[in-house]
């Protein structure tokens, strides 16, 4: 079976079939830079990051590119308010966000690139629309005469006639239709901007993407995607302006996953419940917080909510449990010749069971169901009088290798004890031997005081830092 993506300009499920055999060209919109990423934001990033491990799993080279929108009314609203400069803000900001998507498990894209390295580039892009007269200016200001593209509203699956309802002129606007939108806007007093043919401006926030995906990716890439909310206007002007310019289709498939809820209500500034990255990690381990998005289809809304994250602690540690189990019972295995082709089977089972799923459009919480059947079957082979050292390994490449998929590392932490806490470790286990359980008890408690959580299993003693 091949990898099905459900295209959103097409409402359907279709074969995944990249321009150049064997290689992926993917661009995210990225983060406007001027705070901190809420787990709204953090959403995309898990969910694509993942489309990509599990692209390049299937053996596609994939260039990955998202963005920095580094120039826009809110940052310079916030380097204003801060008294600090536009690029000392967003370098801040861009920084803390490696920071929180680090330790979310997300890789680091091929090229991150920024709206202010590319002014020059959208300048030119302007260029071509004006003389093409899909854009015009106006004193000063630039913007896209939307009714020229025939194409407007595919995405969204909305026509011009509906998009006007809700259209309007703001103050201050200058364009020839309600439907425009603006390209370059001419530069107030001692803000941020740059030369053009139109004078000293910035670009507008739609023509940044689709300049940086061109320079990155050409005129047309496989794979667009970024949140729900981003599908109108930003990727339906993107679609505008870079067909209008190329004369060639933008994307191939374009991907949005769903949006966030907190407490089944929508997470919005005026119910003030945004829940911040930098401030949740602190409380709950970022694999769990992956491992939750992960748990339910990117498409579908996510509710966020303490008892729903504790559920997934849950559901993450029966599978760590079974991986740190076999692990154990490992140094200590015996061959068993023929019975190990039989439990292989059933462990490919499980591996076959999960590429299904991801293969179906990405389906992660599927994916997460064969691995919780893997963890099951692991408890099952522990059982075993015997154990075969060709099974325990097997058992541990497969779960290593889906878990990867989804971005959580789930081998041992590296770090050593020191030797005294090696030593009381080593005397709790001679005490329990010696049924001194006072003793045992009370090294189990000076340990928990010092941040480590012993759990004694038919595989011996496991430590963990809590």
């Amino acid at each position: 079976m091949s990898i099905q993506i459900y295209n959103t300009l097409t409402r359907k499920k279709e074969p995944f079939i990249p321009q150049v055999e064997g290689k992926v060209s993917m661009y995210v919109c990225g983060p406007t830079v001027y705070n901190y990423i809420h787990i709204g934001n953090a959403r995309p990033v898990i969910v694509f990051d993942t489309v990509r491990r599990y692209l390049e799993y299937r053996g596609y080279d994939v260039k990955f590119v998202s963005n920095f929108t580094d120039v826009d009314d809110k940052i310079i609203a916030a380097a204003n308010e801060l008294g600090e400069e536009v690029s000392e803000l967003t370098d801040r900001f861009i920084e803390a966000y490696f920071e929180d998507v680090t330790a979310l498990g997300c890789s680091k894209a091929d090229v991150h690139p920024r709206v202010s390295d590319h002014i020059e580039d959208i300048v030119a892009f302007i260029e071509v629309l004006v003389d093409k007269g899909f854009a015009y200016e106006s004193e000063g200001d630039v913007y896209y005469r939307t009714k020229r593209f025939d194409g407007y509203g595919k995405l969204s699956s909305q026509s011009t006639d509906e998009l006007i309802v809700g259209a309007r002129i703001e103050p201050g606007e200058k364009k020839e239709d309600p439907l425009d939108f603006v390209l370059w806007k001419t530069a107030k007093e001692d803000e941020i901007s740059w030369e053009s043919p139109w004078g000293a401006g910035r670009p507008g926030w739609h023509i940044e993407c689709s300049v940086m995906a061109r320079e990155h990716l050409g005129d047309t890439m496989d794979i667009h995607a970024g949140g729900q909310d981003l599908m109108f206007p930003h990727h339906e002007n993107e679609i505008a302006q870079s067909e209008a310019m190329t004369g060639k289709p933008f994307a191939k498939y374009w991907m949005h996953n769903g949006y966030i809820n907190i407490d089944n209500e929508k997470m919005s500034k005026s119910l003030d419940n945004f829940v911040m990255v930098n401030e949740i990690r602190k409380q709950v381990d970022p694999k769990v917080l992956r491992f939750f998005i992960l748990s339910v289809h990117y498409r579908h809304p996510v509710n966020f909510s303490e008892e729903l994250v504790a559920q997934a602690e849950n559901g993450l540690d029966r599978i760590l449990t079974a991986y740190h189990n076999i692990t154990y019972r490992l140094a200590s295995s015996a061959d068993l010749g023929d019975q190990s082709d039989d439990w292989k089977q059933k462990i490919d089972v499980c591996r076959d069971e999960f590429i299904e799923a991801m293969d179906d459009d990405f389906n992660t919480a599927n994916g997460i169901a064969a691995i919780f059947e893997l963890a099951r079957l692991a408890n099952v082979y522990l059982l075993e009088k015997n154990t075969a050292e060709d099974v325990l390994e097997y058992f541990l490449e497969t779960f290593e290798s889906l878990m990867d998929v989804l971005g959580i590392s789930i081998k041992e932490d590296e770090d050593l004890l020191d030797e005294d806490v090696e030593a009381l470790i080593e005397e709790r286990l001679e005490a329990r031997r010696n049924r001194d359980f006072a003793r045992a008890d009370e090294i189990r408690d000076d340990l928990k005081a010092q941040g480590i959580l012993l759990e004694d299993t038919a595989q011996g003693t496991r430590w963990k830092r809590g």
